[in-house]
């Protein structure tokens, strides 16, 4: 099987079919017609084979968490998703391997009414490129610059459960046998918040994706809006699995510096906290209060109401 063909059988099928999408896949470029009054966000992601993703994953998990990481940064501008291009190396044509990874592409595309509209296919070392496009609300993003000293910090969801899955296919850390195939989704099959940063449009003042860790995110909003925080770190929502498995402060540690949780990390007025809890509670997103941000420029931790450093960072590429 050739380049087209191998386009034509695995990526030509999708069920989804939007009106803004004038001309897609097979043509030199898409065309869209993007509706009036709304911004257009784009982000790209790459996952890499044995960094991103582990070797043996199943290959239904790596198409749905290649889209997922990109919806996810979608989400965190408040944006809702349109489009996205693929790009895709493999080093040989597996029909089975391909057939179940562009299942995973468009499960995830489907529910989220996200069209293929084009990319690219390579022979190579494994690696995947999403491009993904949504579409806002004219000059109503979300971004990491709006916040301010006083603003509250908040996260969605719990953190830490897919850092510690990695960690269990490592061999670093045990769990239940019973609890494996749970905590191995949230590392294979992460859910992006669309719908909670659409809400969070209307609230926050600042926003990021939850890729990196929670201290390296956090010190990307620090930095792009010149404040600091104040992180309380047993406010730091974590699942049972997480309290189970390790100890508390390991498990903190995890949840600060893992990353691959793809939760948002905002931040909300006074005036508005009261108004976000309730919209997010409608829509049954948990969030947690984990923090307060400062004009100390720096960030700080707390345990049990006193001063606790810590030693932790996020992950960075070419860091070592």
């Amino acid at each position: 099987m050739k380049e087209f063909e191998l386009i034509k059988q695995f990526f030509s099928k999708q069920s989804v079919s939007r009106k803004d999408v004038v001309l897609g896949i097979g043509d030199d470029c898409a065309v869209l017609a993007p509706i009036e009054n709304q911004n257009i966000v784009v982000t790209t992601d790459t996952l890499v084979a044995g960094v991103h993703f582990p070797l043996d994953t199943n290959p239904k998990a790596i198409g749905h968490k290649a889209v997922a990481v990109n919806l996810s940064d979608i989400a965190a501008m408040g944006a809702k998703p349109s489009w996205i291009s693929l790009a895709i190396t493999v080093p040989e044509v597996d029909e089975a391997w391909l057939e179940a990874f562009s299942e995973g592409v468009f499960e995830l595309c489907e529910f989220y009414n996200v069209q293929l509209i084009g990319g690219d296919t390579t022979q190579g070392p494994l690696s995947i490129t999403i491009t993904a496009q949504g579409l806002v609300p004219k000059n109503s993003h979300l971004s990491r610059s709006g916040a301010k000293a006083g603003d509250w910090l908040y996260v969605t969801g719990n953190l830490g459960d897919a850092a510690l899955a990695l960690q269990n296919i490592l061999g670093k850390a045990e769990i239940d046998p019973e609890f494996t195939d749970k905590i191995r989704s949230k590392l294979d099959y992460p859910k992006p918040r669309v719908l909670g940063g659409q809400i969070l449009r209307e609230y926050a003042t600042s926003a990021i994706d939850l890729s990196d860790g929670l201290i390296a995110d956090l010190g990307h909003i620090c930095q792009a809006s010149n404040v600091g925080a104040n992180v309380v770190l047993d406010a730091i929502p974590l699942s049972t699995i997480m309290r189970n498995s390790l100890l508390t402060e390991d498990a903190i540690n995890l949840a600060l510096s893992g990353g691959d949780d793809y939760e948002l990390l905002f931040t909300v007025s006074e005036d508005n906290k009261v108004g976000m809890e309730t919209a997010m509670s409608h829509a049954a997103i948990p969030v947690t209060c984990i923090g307060q941000l400062n004009a100390s420029q720096t960030i700080s931790t707390t345990l049990n109401n006193k001063p606790t450093p810590i030693n932790t960072v996020g992950f960075e590429h070419f860091s070592e």
